[in-house]
């Protein structure tokens, strides 16, 4: 049986990302001979996101790039929660546009998915192989950071897992394959936007009694534009923790 993959991509100011990481996306799918579609979610991005995403739809077919633009800069979480709506695939990913999460790390995904039927794969920056195992699987890293920011993210996914326990070594990482009814469950349960959804949505699926395994991948900081991450989140992020300690 074969399946179909939808890639849930959140885009604001990335023109000059958006036709390589699209061409990367789906030369993955087409090479491993799988069925895919692409939801590209714009919050209204001044820099001409959506005509490039056009043009990419004449290129690819509009059965392949859906675009559907919102109307302003609205968050990370909503746009997936927007996306999920168009959705056609039995699985969905979602990933960044600005090259830190490289759709070569997918069929990984996607074999550790069908190895130990699994609801929910993440990539992880901080384990050295796959969890549950899976042959071939590289160590995870970071490139691009800075000590602080490297310091930062550890010490926020040490916090989350003393605090919460939810056997993921990286909580806030954004690169996962869900099984859409799975990630259509859990969304309407998650409060949190911004820096802290992703990690809600673990600790969610982890009360609910999903399974989630593992894929090391190399993230690298973006290479066109500028890094979305603002200083607040780090506030909110320990929020968040106690939050989701408190009643989940």
């Amino acid at each position: 049986m074969t399946h179909k993959y939808s890639v849930i991509l959140p885009t604001y100011n990335e023109r000059k990302n958006l036709p390589v990481i699209v061409w990367l996306i789906a030369n993955t799918f087409n090479e491993n001979k799988l069925d895919w579609e692409i939801i590209i979610v714009d919050d209204n991005s001044p820099d001409g996101t959506q005509d490039v995403a056009k043009q990419l739809q004449k290129a690819f077919g509009q059965n392949r790039i859906l675009l559907k633009p919102r109307a302003g800069k609205l968050g990370l979480g909503t746009a997936y929660i927007h996306g999920l709506n168009f959705v056609t695939g039995d699985f969905v990913v979602i990933m960044d546009a600005d090259f830190s999460h490289h759709p070569k790390f997918i069929p990984q995904f996607i074999k550790l998915q069908e190895t130990h039927n699994l609801d929910i794969v993440t990539g992880t920056r901080y384990r050295s192989s796959a969890k549950p195992a899976l042959p071939g699987a590289t160590a995870g890293g970071v490139h691009g950071w800075d000590l602080k920011r490297k310091l930062v993210s550890r010490g926020a996914n040490f916090l989350a897992d003393t605090v919460l326990s939810p056997g993921v070594s990286d909580l806030t990482g954004s690169f996962r394959l869900y099984k859409t009814p799975v990630l259509k469950d859990i969304i309407p349960r998650v409060t949190s936007r911004g820096y802290v959804f992703q990690m809600e949505i673990i600790v969610r699926a982890r009360s609910l009694g999903y399974s989630i395994g593992e894929v090391p991948i190399t993230f690298v900081d973006r290479i066109f534009g500028e890094s979305k991450l603002g200083g607040d989140e780090i506030v909110q992020y320990a929020k968040g923790v106690w939050s989701l300690f408190s009643t989940v």
